[in-house]
């Protein structure tokens, strides 16, 4: 098959279904993105050029609009290229959220799309307003509102769309989940998995040695932020700390915002937290590397003796599932993105997001108590293995693939399958 891939940041979601499409060895598979270092063999990445920014009169409320169609307009011309080039992809999978795919049904109109749904954007009850210490005022609901326009044009397109949990998918208007499919993200379940070795050898990172006598509480973000409880985390430190001698924290996060905003007063939420709080750091036994290599990360998960999950009601991290699968023992904020998740007191302990003595507690207890910390870690792997098992998710995006396209997909070593007349799609 001939697969047209598209995501402002190769390979974005999709890095597992491209690598399984690769083993193959029978697919032609093209990837339309900005230009970047990443790569995978067997991909031919066309790069498009990154479009100016929206104008600055133009209206707050319009302006991610304003870079989504002009992204579409980029996306177009790169993919009007591939077809003058003679390319005619079998299916269009791709990411809606930065606007790439809206154009791509003006250019070869009778190709199934699917697309990847994250979240619809609601002014309440969802993440804006979530968190008290951060309101968001009425004056912003306009924008907050608009950033769904992606979402509505995108859904009136001939295609339809994939999300990757079921509360994101919940966000939804009631009329537009029927046109959005349910594909439970995996793990990779051989890299992500419990490493007891590891907890009995030294683990330097960011530049402390954790020992194996020492105990070690882990927190995990793309960027420290209070989308996923940065704030609330470095609160809990000084009573983690307070509380046993023995315990070392690493935070690991970037120092940019991926949701949310900086400070209002400049600086990052490192910065502000550190000022807030930092008397009773010990930066001896707390450290703040950045973000760090994967099989570092991966490492540090396997000897954490804590984990600690936060986020609003937002979009569940990759983190979150890696942590299930390592055999972590986590503490995670009780809110509807996690309970899909991880089930209180059975492979993990939820607590309240804004209670910080609440939150050192859990850890606490999670350190101290080694029957509680070993039937968490059980249960935490054996769920990953239950729900988050990588083959069961390709297998079912195979699924829709060969639905959508009415082609069989061949697996790994197999003889190229016969073409077959597409199934109709959905209107």
């Amino acid at each position: 098959m001939k697969f047209l891939f598209v995501h402002q940041n190769f390979p974005g979601q999709f890095l597992h279904i491209v690598r399984h499409l690769v083993a193959a060895r029978q697919h032609e598979i093209v990837f339309i993105s900005e230009a970047n270092s990443n790569h995978i063999n067997g991909v031919r990445k066309v790069p498009y050029a990154k479009p100016a920014p929206a104008a600055a009169e133009a209206h707050i409320a319009a302006r991610e609009l304003d870079g989504a169609v002009r992204r579409a307009e980029a996306a177009g011309r790169t993919a009007a290229n591939l077809k003058h080039l003679g390319y005619e992809p079998d299916i269009i999978i791709g990411h809606h959220g930065w606007g790439e795919m809206l154009n791509l049904n003006d250019v070869w109109p009778k190709v199934p799309m699917l697309g990847y749904m994250e979240f619809y954007y609601q002014p309440y009850g969802v993440d804006v307003g979530f968190d008290p210490e951060f309101p968001t005022g009425t004056a912003d609901f306009p924008r907050i509102r608009a950033k769904n326009a992606i979402n509505h044009i995108a859904l009136n397109l001939d295609g339809e769309g994939q999300c990757p949990t079921e509360w994101q998918r919940s966000t939804y208007p009631e009329w537009a989940r029927e046109r959005i499919n349910l594909l439970w993200e995996g793990v990779d379940l051989d890299v992500c998995k419990p490493a007891p070795k590891v907890r009995r050898a030294p683990l330097t990172i960011g530049g402390m040695t954790v020992e194996p006598h020492k105990k070690l509480v882990t927190y995990v973000s793309r960027d420290l932020e209070p989308y996923r409880g940065f704030p609330l985390m470095m609160r809990a430190i000084p009573h983690i700390l307070k509380a046993r001698k023995d315990i070392k924290i690493v935070m690991v996060g970037g120092d940019g915002v991926s949701y949310g905003n900086l400070p209002a007063g400049g600086g990052t939420w490192r910065e502000l937290m550190l000022r807030e709080v930092g008397s009773g750091i010990d930066p001896a036994r707390v450290v703040f590397p950045g973000r760090i290599p994967y099989d570092n990360y991966v490492t540090m998960l396997q000897r954490s003796d804590a984990h600690v999950y936060l986020t609003y009601p937002f979009v569940a991290s990759w983190s979150l599932r890696e942590a299930l699968a390592a055999g972590c023992a986590i503490v995670a904020s009780d809110c509807q993105t996690v309970r899909e998740f991880i089930t209180h007191d059975d492979n993990g302990l939820l607590t309240s997001f804004f209670d910080p003595p609440a939150l050192s507690d859990a850890v606490v207890e999670l350190i101290e108590n080694a029957d509680l910390s070993n039937r968490l870690r059980h249960n935490a792997r054996q769920y990953a293995e239950t729900r988050l098992a990588m083959a069961d998710y390709l297998r079912a995006y195979d699924a829709l693939i060969e639905r959508m396209t009415g082609m069989t997909l061949p697996v790994a070593g197999s003889a190229p399958p016969a073409k077959r007349s597409r199934a109709k799609r959905k209107a």
